[in-house]
């Protein structure tokens, strides 16, 4: 397949427009862990997608189970009516996350599962007669989607400062990445389970009295894989409890074996009060998120309501059909293959690949947890990201997929990555890193 004639029409999403279309890199197809680019070159997923495509790519089952959707039901209003697998994927996902988290509110991505995640604490804080409770808490560095709810209490500056004021009433954590006593971490670092309590700061400053919810993400992704450090959840979920705070954990990334768990609850053994998932719901055949939540905010919404419709908010895609049976495909597939275990086995390798590129050309700081990992490389000069983007280029060339933030270079494959795959990722970075200066 050639490239399309005409590049110009389309306004690409956190892309540099004007350099990508003068050096485009197209994918026609995929396949298991490999993409095919426009000149018939397989391109390893080092990425699965954008943190995605878990299951690996062109899955059979979720290709049957979408064509038998559509041509049996295509679309169904999700306001005022329902249509069975909508129910049954609720069910599915309480039966694999966190005790006690038995309701699920279904959403289009994972920027409008955290906006509705927000919208839930707020409701619920007011339904149960707490309405003073209205701010809310992020973290620096952190990466919570686009929607002005998601922008306002994360804490990615490029991501925020062309977009005005934002939600008022928003604070923030701050973030917990320590490269003067944390480098070079194998998995969680050791060093900074203290910085939890810089909410006991924002609570003197604001009072809990006014505080609805403090959201993040148990290992930070988009910012640049930042493993949280150990105990730092446990001591955030025991402030909040303290104060009587709603804690969200953003799990757009790490739900649905990227850890080897189905949540990154289960892996650090930390529940909070809602947890947002997307991504590998559907292994990204088909855009849907949700915002799972504690029965007892369900539970206050219904009887504390002071309308017939406890809750006013949701999409017009809200649980689409499609969208259902693709979850649903998928849920089989990691159930039936083993995914999630089988990422647990793969973690340690990646761990050992990842570091075993500490001293090469230009790597400052290497960082892991589950299948996810990080290189760091040292800025060029006053070019903060030039030399990852030039690296992400060149493992393109070399058939990687690799994404850059920034300077550092994230590693996400999908969980059916083999060993031999796992050598080929590190081996082909380093290869680039050398041919970069």
């Amino acid at each position: 397949m050639n490239k399309p004639n005409n590049l110009e029409s389309l306004w690409m999403p956190f892309t540099p427009n004007k350099t990508f279309k003068k050096d485009p890199r197209i994918i026609v197809k995929a396949k298991d862990m490999h993409f095919t680019s426009d000149d018939n070159r397989q391109i390893l997923d080092g990425t699965a997608g954008l943190w995605c495509v878990n299951a690996g790519h062109g899955r059979k089952k979720i290709q049957e189970a979408v064509t038998q959707q559509i041509e049996e039901l295509d679309y169904s209003p999700p306001f005022q009516f329902g249509h069975p697998k909508q129910f049954e994927l609720a069910n599915r996902l309480a039966e694999i996350f966190p005790e006690g988290m038995n309701h699920v509110f279904f959403s289009n991505s994972g920027s409008e599962a955290v906006d509705s995640a927000l919208k839930i604490a707020l409701a619920y804080q007011r339904a149960r007669g707490h309405a003073t409770k209205t701010r809310l808490i992020g973290r620096e560095r952190g990466y919570h989607g686009v929607g002005f709810g998601g922008i306002s209490v994360g804490g990615m500056v490029k991501n925020r400062m062309y977009f005005g004021s934002m939600l008022s009433g928003v604070d923030h954590l701050r973030h917990t990445h320590n490269p003067s006593v944390n480098a070079y971490s194998h998995g969680q670092p050791e060093h900074g389970a203290e910085l939890a309590d810089d909410l006991e700061r924002l609570v003197q400053l604001h009072d809990a009295s006014t505080i609805a919810a403090v959201i993040v993400e148990p290992i930070a992704g988009s910012t640049g894989v930042l493993p949280p450090p150990k105990g730092y959840l446990q001591r955030l979920r025991d402030i909040c409890t303290k104060h009587d705070i709603l804690l969200i954990f953003d799990e757009v990334i790490s739900a649905f074996g990227r850890l080897g768990k189905a949540t990154g609850s289960d892996y650090f053994g930390v529940t909070p009060d809602i947890i947002t998932c997307a991504k590998g719901l559907t292994n990204a055949t088909i855009p849907m998120g949700a915002t799972v939540v504690q029965d007892y905010i369900y539970e206050s919404m219904l009887e504390n309501a002071d309308a017939p419709i406890e809750l006013f908010h949701g999409y017009t895609y809200s649980g689409h059909p499609v969208a259902c049976a693709a979850a649903l495909a998928t849920l089989d597939i990691y159930k039936e293959e083993g995914l999630f275990e089988h990422a647990g086995e793969q973690a340690p390798k990646i761990e050992k690949a990842a570091h075993s590129l500490k001293g090469t050309k230009h790597v400052i700081d290497i960082r892991n947890l589950g299948v996810i990992a990080a290189i760091e490389l040292e800025p060029r000069g006053n070019a903060v990201g030039a030399r990852g983007f030039e690296v992400m280029k060149k493992a393109w060339d070399l058939g990687l997929m690799v994404r850059a933030n920034g300077d550092t270079l994230a590693f996400s494959p999908p969980l059916i990555v083999s060993d031999a795959q796992i050598d080929e990722m590190f081996t082909t970075v380093k290869s680039a890193l050398e041919q970069v200066d």
